[in-house]
């Protein structure tokens, strides 16, 4: 359960800034995205093994 705590003159706006970056820091919204669909076993591998091909690859090319 993601919590922020709203101080006392603080805006609502920057509150809610605050609790929208812990969520993508704990990655709630990935996995509401991933949970949306149904995702094929094969397909999962094809997305996982994509994700660390690109997190592997140096920068420079």
């Amino acid at each position: 359960m993601t919590k922020v705590r709203v101080k006392s003159d603080e805006p609502f706006e920057k509150a809610l800034r605050r609790f929208k970056k812990k969520c993508n820091k704990e990655g709630i919204m990935q996995r509401l995205k991933e949970m949306k669909h149904y995702e094929k076993p094969s397909e999962r591998r094809r997305r996982k093994l994509a994700k660390a091909i690109a997190r592997n690859t140096p920068m420079d090319e």
